[in-house]
């Protein structure tokens, strides 16, 4: 039964992990709270941030587990992609228990990461999905379509073209004048609001890709003239504005989706990554799933943001694969699967 202890220093969470055998036991979060103030992380201070939290996080995350730091067989840290200042800190700190315990060293890719979070195992959620399946990865810097045919065979059938899905939360966040971070404050308002009320455009574009930015400049433009007309409008609407956002972003993703699932013939559909944490993303998720016959999967808010329990998952499935890497290997700003 493998000890596997994980670290996630991708962005602006500094987080550690162990599971044993594939069941997660501990899965500690530090989230820098120093980037509130400037409105978006701030590289430099993030790699600060994680340079004083590391040690704490990891000797928590192995008391919580009851797991001594000999008792652990492998390594495993994200490796790409995400701020090259903050993933240097990770890897360094990997590899130097790598070296001092005499133990594998395993990088894992922090979008195969998100998907393999639909793979743990809780005592609420026992069933995972059965390959091949679907993964919708949404987070902040990329929108994915995934097909999984096995725990480390993925391939990416649709991306987006330019902005994220959890950028376009969060600029139209910032668009309506909200604290950062701005995306789950969208979610929350439009809970309280009428998602017809206010008509967005869907983007025209052909097969299973996706393309932001055109829904954000005509976020930008509908609330400038908006604001001409009436200086109150954003306060007076705010409910129905976020909730008329967030049902078009969410019908872009879903029926993105949709096409794919058609395509492939694939019923075993999944969501992950930060916006999946989304409750407007998952009630509409859960009823297309029904609508259309999908086996769905979601994992628990824990593990959808950034956390290490998805790192600590993949290296599992690594280490039972024997797929580790010397001390030379690097972080990565950007990199493939």
């Amino acid at each position: 039964m493998p000890h596997i202890l994980a670290i996630e220093s991708s962005c602006d969470e500094t987080a550690a992990s162990v599971c044993r055998d594939g069941t997660i036991l501990s899965n500690i979060i530090y989230s820098q709270e120093v980037h509130r103030q400037y409105g978006g992380v701030v590289p430099e201070l993030a790699s600060r941030a994680h340079l004083q939290a590391i040690i704490p996080v990891v000797d928590e995350a192995l008391l919580t587990a009851n797991v001594s730091l000999d008792e652990i067989d492998a390594f495993a840290f994200t490796q790409a992609p995400g701020l090259i200042g903050a993933l240097l800190v990770g890897a360094a700190f990997a590899k130097s228990l790598s070296l001092a315990c005499d133990k594998p060293l395993i990088a894992v890719h922090h979008m195969q990461a998100h998907v393999m979070a639909n793979l743990i195992k809780t005592p609420q959620k026992n069933n995972t999905p059965a390959f091949p399946f679907l993964c919708l990865t949404v987070s902040g810097g990329h929108t994915q379509i995934v097909l999984c045919e096995d725990y480390l065979k993925m391939k990416v059938i649709g991306h987006t073209l330019d902005d994220a899905a959890g950028e376009a939360f969060d600029k139209s966040a910032k668009i309506l004048g909200l604290p950062y971070p701005g995306g789950p404050l969208i979610d929350k308002y439009a809970s309280e609001g009428n998602p017809g009320k206010y008509k967005f455009p869907e983007p025209k574009i052909k097969g299973l890709n996706f393309s932001f930015s055109g829904l954000k400049t005509a976020i930008l433009y509908f609330i400038r003239d908006e604001k001409i007309k009436d200086e109150k409008f954003i306060e007076d609407n705010i409910a129905d504005i976020c909730a008329s956002i967030q049902s078009r972003i969410v019908s872009i993703l879903l029926n993105k989706l949709k096409k794919a699932a058609n395509e492939t013939g694939i019923k075993n559909i999944c969501i992950a990554g930060g916006v999946s944490a989304n409750r407007g993303l998952r009630r509409s998720f859960e009823k297309v799933g029904i609508d259309e016959g999908w086996n769905t999967y979601i994992p628990p808010f824990e593990y959808c943001t950034d956390n290490a329990a998805m790192i600590a998952i993949t290296g599992y499935y690594k280490y039972l694969s024997g797929i580790f890497e010397d001390l030379s290997v690097v972080p990565s700003a950007r990199a493939p699967f």
